[in-house]
């Protein structure tokens, strides 16, 4: 009896162990067909290479016919994709891009690049990822190797580009940022610093895109470089309005005041005071106490655009001033400031406004 129970305990397990083993089997098979081996990474022979044994290097001649035959390829796939067969056309670059690292490793990310862009705008999301697969293959390789090829380095972060993958263009960019700092190569290290706010900004991430302007703004400041100083202020102007930060904002805001009146660029001022005064009104929610900041500056936003005949923005700001004086149960001065706004929108010819103007003071 005891033999019998044991039989068929061992029965059951075996059985256990065979179901397992199959639905393992088969859901390999199953993740292989979802996820086919990257074609970028088999290892075929082509007809295109020549004969090899040892596996020893091209030579110059055999390189220059390897380059010629594999730009014969990019053309073919170019007029292959023109006669919308898409399947074949990236059959073939697939093909040149397997045979461009025997050219080098700059121009196999080049490759990379160059097809990755054709595959994004065509939407051909498998593609794009096994060549971000790939790039990122050779991005580990270069890293364990400590490579400092600059041309390479920028062509990587061009190529993560390409293919909108910004993160990872991120991190090359800041390795990149790294090589010209060593080199003191400040005009390197700017442009580097606008590619990674530049992809910062690409995924939304405010943050950090304030983090590296900012930067930018320290180095234009360091340098005396007044034109680039405004276009970075002015970009933390975009940034802190889209991240929602009014305080960060102002402080920006009333730098670019200050630049504008010492340049006597007054035409500037109306506009930015009030988006401050837009700011402070968005902090007054939570501190009431700034309420009276956010009207000061929608009073100096319509005194200095009338001054300089800019009606249609001192209307805006007479609308802000009505609407703070009935919020504070002044209706004389709502009243006054409404007589006042029909004068401005009618010098504006602005008859929209003319109407609601009428509208306000009944």
């Amino acid at each position: 009896m005891l033999q019998r129970f044991i039989f068929i305990i061992t029965t059951i397990i075996v059985w256990h162990l065979c179901i397992f083993t199959t639905l393992a089997a088969e859901k390999k098979i199953e993740d292989l067909d979802k996820f086919p081996p990257n074609p970028l990474e088999i290892t075929i022979n082509d007809p295109i290479l020549p004969n090899l044994p040892n596996k020893r290097e091209l030579t110059a001649t055999e390189l220059q016919k390897l380059r010629t035959d594999l730009d014969g390829l990019n053309q073919e796939a170019q007029m292959t994709i023109q006669r919308e067969d898409k399947k074949k056309a990236f059959e073939i670059w697939n093909r040149e891009l397997r045979l461009r690292r025997f050219l080098g490793t700059l121009s196999e990310v080049e490759a990379l690049s160059r097809v990755g862009e054709i595959a994004w705008n065509q939407n051909e999301r498998e593609e794009v990822r096994y060549i971000s697969k790939r790039l990122q293959v050779i991005q580990s390789e270069m890293e364990k190797q400590k490579n400092t090829d600059l041309q390479l380095w920028k062509s990587l972060g061009t190529a993560y580009q390409k293919i909108r993958i910004p993160k990872l263009g991120v991190l090359v960019y800041e390795q990149i940022l790294i090589l010209v700092k060593a080199q003191k190569d400040v005009s390197m290290e700017i442009e580097t610093l606008k590619n990674i706010g530049e992809l910062h900004l690409s995924w939304f991430d405010y943050s950090q895109a304030a983090n590296t302007y900012q930067k930018l703004l320290n180095l234009a400041i360091n340098q005396g470089d007044k034109n680039n100083e405004l276009e970075y202020l002015e970009q933390l102007t975009y940034i802190y309005a889209q991240a929602k930060q009014p305080q960060a904002a102002i402080d920006i805001l009333n730098q670019l005041v200050q630049i504008y009146t010492n340049q006597q660029n007054l035409n500037q001022i109306p506009a930015l005071k009030l988006a401050i005064a837009t700011n402070y009104e968005s902090l007054a929610k939570e501190n009431t106490n700034l309420k009276q900041q956010a009207f000061d500056n929608y009073q100096e936003a319509y005194t200095s655009a009338w001054q300089l005949e800019q009606y249609a923005r001192a209307g805006e700001a007479l609308e802000k001033l009505i609407a703070f004086y009935r919020s504070e149960k002044q209706i004389d001065a709502a009243l006054q400031t409404g007589k006042i706004l029909i004068e401005t929108q009618t010098l504006a010819n602005n008859f929209y406004g003319l109407m609601l103007a009428y509208d306000e003071i009944g």
